[in-house]
């Protein structure tokens, strides 16, 4: 294996231009897998220049004292954590009525109060729409006239595939509307010698999604054993404090694909905290079939959710049900226990009832 150190650009469909050295090497095969940015939005906000990202985030020379970030996904949250950890006034300004849409409603609104009571502001329902700089003030603006006065504002709106100046169009390779490396479920791209993996084809931007389309790449490719991509079921955590994290269907998804569901949850004081004086509550939800008794979901808010998440994700890979999780023997005293330990169910809904609330 040859590694060149420099970026490429390709000239056809068997080659590349490298940059740095101008050599131009022809392959068999090619793998894109050049990842993703975040979106800076400068088209959107004016003054975005005066905003930092996530990347400038690492490279601070000194601590804002007040911060204020756009955005209430992964990013945005975790961040709003981590300054709000080292001692910074924190503003969370969100189009939503609540953070981490797309999320359990029951997980999300936790959070959302925890945020609250821990001091992190959460301004909802609002965007920024410009950023003014006076001497080392920042003052966001928002569409409802607000003015939100900052040392630093961080836009943590979103990220966008890595695919310009690649020369793709050069390639013949399709891409979508973000600039997405369009590809089936092989990672094969419109070109049926150039695959995509990660990022860079805007699936599910989550590290461990890429090493999996990696590995079927290999499998599909030079093993001779066509592997697609299998993006159902995959665990995602959000590092907050306390975590989120979840794995297969919310209560929503479930009865948007027709299913009749069965929920079992329940909000409780870990026994760590007796002695600690924390109130932080942590809650477990499971979305069940009602028909056949599988286990579809289960999101938790909670320290440690991220590590509980793991293995719920291999029970439902297994396609458990709600009898197999109560057959399991809890282990005391722990928080994961409650998995197990949810006999009584909490409510059902049907899709007829979801088709009725709206």
């Amino acid at each position: 294996v040859e590694i060149f150190q420099e970026r490429a650009e390709f000239l056809d469909p068997h080659t590349v231009h490298l940059k740095k050295s101008g050599r131009k090497v022809t392959a068999e095969r090619f793998l894109v897998a050049t990842g993703g940015h975040p979106s800076h939005e400068a088209d959107q906000i004016e003054g975005a220049n005066h905003c930092i990202t996530s990347n400038d985030a690492f490279y601070l020379e000194k601590l804002p004292r007040r911060i204020v970030i756009a955005g209430a996904g992964y990013i945005g949250v975790e961040f709003a954590h981590i300054f709000h950890g080292l001692g910074c006034d924190v503003t969370l300004v969100f189009r939503a009525d609540k953070v981490l849409r797309g999320f359990d409603e029951d997980i999300r609104d936790c959070l959302t109060a925890e945020m609250h009571t821990n001091g992190i502001r959460c301004v909802a329902q609002r965007t920024i729409k410009r950023v003014d700089k006076k001497g080392e003030e920042l003052f966001a603006f928002t569409d409802k006239d607000e003015i939100i006065e900052a040392d630093q504002v961080m836009l943590a709106l979103g990220r966008h595939p890595n695919t310009r100046g690649l020369g793709l169009d050069k390639a013949g390779v399709a891409l979508g509307k973000k600039g997405e490396v369009k590809v089936d479920e092989y990672s094969k791209t419109s070109v049926d010698h150039i695959h995509a993996i990660g990022d860079v084809t805007d699936r599910l931007q989550l590290t461990p999604v890429a090493i999996h389309e990696a590995m079927c790449f290999v499998k599909t490719v030079y093993e001779g054993k066509p592997t697609p991509v299998d993006h159902h079921l995959v665990p995602t955590a959000v590092f907050s404090r306390p975590e989120i994290a979840t794995v297969g269907l919310t209560e929503a998804k479930a009865l948007e694909q027709g299913h009749a569901i069965d929920v079992y949850q329940s909000t409780f004081r870990p026994l760590k905290h007796t002695l600690s004086g924390r109130d932080t509550r942590a809650r477990f939800k499971l979305v069940v079939d009602s028909k056949s008794g599988k286990v579809l979901g289960c999101h938790i808010f909670g320290f440690d959710a991220a590590e509980i998440i793991q293995m719920a994700t291999v029970a439902l890979k297994m396609g458990a049900t709600k009898d197999n999780f109560d057959a399991a023997i809890a282990l005391h005293p722990t928080a994961a226990e409650e998995l197990v330990t949810m006999r009584t169910k909490s409510y059902s809904k049907t899709p007829d009832t979801r088709a009725a609330a709206r």
